[in-house]
């Protein structure tokens, strides 16, 4: 693929292993992986990558299944660079490789409340593609707009209305690559938004497996919504119940387990393969419609071929 690559700044390698830049530690190589130097150096590779080329976006692969045979693309991962946060008045800009966690925190520091963030993993590029949302607060509710490279390397602002923004999805064309998003938050006392955190933080790891290798929720609720924290939030329609009911708490394929802590949470138990995942999620899926009659619908991105060449 050499001959038709252009020579950036940044860091660009071929055959690229995948594993170790997800949370689940599985995955093929890319075909390159492009890490850039900056905004212009972003723009520049896309505008002379030839179009025939496939692009695809990564953040820090928290939310993210590799399949073994790897991807047949240019992943393209921001870091140092694309990772800034500023405040403004009642706005908060991110780069898009700035994690949730400390964009809750900074905003908070400066009496803004963006806490839903704090027990979101990933960085704020895949937040904004995936409309991500806990405690009944969606990135949708806060967004302004986001900038990004098109696949033609234009750098474009795109308004959050035009993103279409819903459950855990949203619409960006093929290819563009999200660089920096502005949120509009609402004003708190720090302290009172570092305790709201701190006890957000508590209840997470009270009822999440968060010491394994997991990529968060695995599958959407059925409800269409998140889960609000509240008492009063109903469970029939959750994914974990659902889930529980057709028998596959702690289910097992290879190395692959469905959390015994949260029957939602895929786990790389140890030696799993992106095979043993997929595979133990679409029996996860079999079975609950068998159950319930309920079509579980994946969270979780799924990338890449099955098998290598």
């Amino acid at each position: 693929m050499a001959q038709h690559l252009p020579h950036p700044r940044g860091t660009l390698t071929e055959q690229r292993p995948l594993a170790d830049l997800t949370w689940l530690r599985v995955g093929g190589p890319a075909d390159a992986l492009f890490q850039p130097a900056d905004e212009a150096d972003l723009a520049a590779f896309l505008r002379d990558l030839d179009p025939a080329v496939t692009v695809f976006p990564m953040g820090v692969g928290s939310n993210l299944i590799v399949r073994d045979g790897g991807i047949r693309a240019v992943v393209i991962r921001l870091g140092r660079g694309f990772n800034g946060i500023s405040v403004e008045g009642d706005r908060v800009t991110a780069g898009a490789a700035a994690l949730d966690a400390h964009v809750a925190r900074k905003a908070a520091e400066a009496g803004l409340d963006l806490t839903f963030l704090r027990t979101i993993p990933g960085s704020i590029g895949g937040a904004v593609r995936m409309n991500a949302g806990c405690y009944g607060s969606y990135v949708a509710d806060h967004l302004i707009s986001v900038r990004a490279v098109t696949r033609a390397g234009d750098v474009v602002t795109i308004p959050a209305a035009d993103l279409e923004l819903r459950y855990r999805q949203s619409t960006l064309p093929e290819g563009w690559v999200i660089i920096e998003a502005t949120f509009r938050a609402g004003a708190g006392e720090p302290a009172a938004l570092e305790a709201k955190m701190a006890e957000q933080i508590a209840k997470r790891d009270a009822s999440q497996p968060t010491k394994e290798r997991s990529a968060g929720s695995t599958f959407r609720n059925p409800l269409g919504r998140s889960s609000t924290g509240r008492a009063d939030d109903t469970h029939e329609l959750k994914a974990w119940k659902v889930i529980d009911g057709a028998g596959m708490r702690g289910a097992r394929r290879g190395g692959a387990q469905m959390s015994e802590m949260h029957s939602n949470f895929l786990i790389n138990a140890g030696g799993a393969t992106a095979a043993d995942l997929e595979g133990l999620g679409e029996e996860v899926r079999k079975r609950v419609f068998q159950h319930s009659g309920i079509t579980l619908e994946w969270e979780i991105m799924r990338v890449g071929e099955l098998t290598a060449e």
